[in-house]
């Protein structure tokens, strides 16, 4: 078993050198005015903006799944770790943009991102005027909380000027008090609450939109994005917010998000996991791996422990995995300790 599966090992490594092969994914780059066509005629079903170019994905189900990630810190404090989220597989990157500084060094960090970035703004409309000035790719506002009715005609306008996208994000934790006296924290509470934010945008004529109805219950969670896919078409991005730590925190996201893309729901995602962000990107993407969205990875498989196994199953798992780390084939390889799980 050992010498088969090493050579296995082998053989597949040997085989990148004979070029790339097809993993079924496809992005494409077109010009904005095709791109709105596609729109129109239900082609596009997920989408992400970078300044004249639009980096979509096909309604054929032959797309690259984004793992989107975000990160909390000062932009500035950490001007590496746009790269790093980037070079760990994020496609999107998202950014806390609290104050006037924050918004103003939205323009070096796009101008040097590999990504797509999005501003995460709460309550202050400037501060979402001053990002998008700057170049940014994507908002997250949610319009309820802009006190004035003209602030929020004045984002929309600059949002239209820019081809700016907005999402409107929802938290559990943060309903309107009505709702919570009225209904309690529960998914219906939170459709209703997202519904307001998304009528306020339409009564403005803006309908570049996407949604997000986090909560850290995961029962709630799954729940509230089920009922919001069932009303409306626009493109949901998934999450369990406020997971916790890693660990149990992947537990909750594994469940929260793998239930809604296995229902076929759901356009990006964020695992959110308490301290650095880096792993929340490999996170995310072992999920799209483990139900068969991205297949750009060795799939390994292996039995557990029992009195049959002949050998060190762990060990050997351990050490093909670290042979074909890195190989992108859409490939499955079984190391199996007896006949029962095997070839018998």
């Amino acid at each position: 078993v050992y010498i088969l599966i090493l050579l296995g090992a082998v053989m597949i490594v040997n085989m990148l050198s004979m070029g790339n092969m097809l993993s079924g994914n496809r992005t494409e780059y077109v010009e904005y005015s095709k791109f709105l066509s596609m729109v129109d005629s239900g082609q596009v079903q997920a989408v992400e903006i970078t300044d004249t170019l639009i980096r979509f994905t096909v309604s054929s189900g032959m797309f690259p799944w984004r793992s989107g990630n975000t990160y909390a810190t000062y932009p500035v404090d950490d001007p590496n770790l746009v790269q790093r989220l980037y070079k760990a597989g994020a496609d999107i990157v998202r950014i806390s943009v609290y104050d006037e500084k924050c918004a103003q060094a939205v323009r070096t960090l796009v101008d040097h991102s590999p990504v797509p970035l999005v501003a995460d703004i709460h309550f202050d409309h400037k501060l979402a005027l001053a990002a998008m000035e700057n170049g940014i790719h994507k908002l997250r506002i949610n319009p309820g909380n802009i006190e004035r009715q003209e602030d929020v005609r004045r984002v929309v306008d600059c949002a239209k000027a820019h081809h700016v996208p907005i999402r409107i994000g929802v938290n559990a934790g943060s309903l309107p008090r009505d709702l919570v006296e009225s209904q309690g924290v529960t998914p219906e509470s939170m459709v209703e609450a997202a519904l307001r934010h998304v009528r306020i945008l339409e009564e403005c004529g803006f309908y570049d939109i996407a949604l997000s109805l986090k909560a850290s219950d995961v029962r709630t969670n799954v729940l509230a994005y089920r009922r919001m896919a069932e009303i409306c078409d626009y493109p949901l991005h998934l999450g369990v917010t406020e997971a916790g730590r890693r660990g149990m925190g992947n537990v909750k996201s594994d469940i929260g998000i793998g239930s809604l893309l296995l229902d076929g729901i759901g356009d990006t995602l964020r695992v959110s996991l308490s301290g650095d962000p880096e792993p929340e990107v490999q996170a995310g993407i072992n999920i799209l791996r483990a139900i068969g969205l991205r297949k750009d990875a060795v799939n390994i498989v292996s039995c557990p422990t029992c009195g049959r196994k002949c050998l060190d199953v762990e060990a050997l798992a351990k050490e093909v995995e670290a042979r074909l780390a890195g190989v992108e084939l859409p490939i499955t390889v079984a190391i199996m300790g007896c006949v029962v799980n095997g070839p018998g």
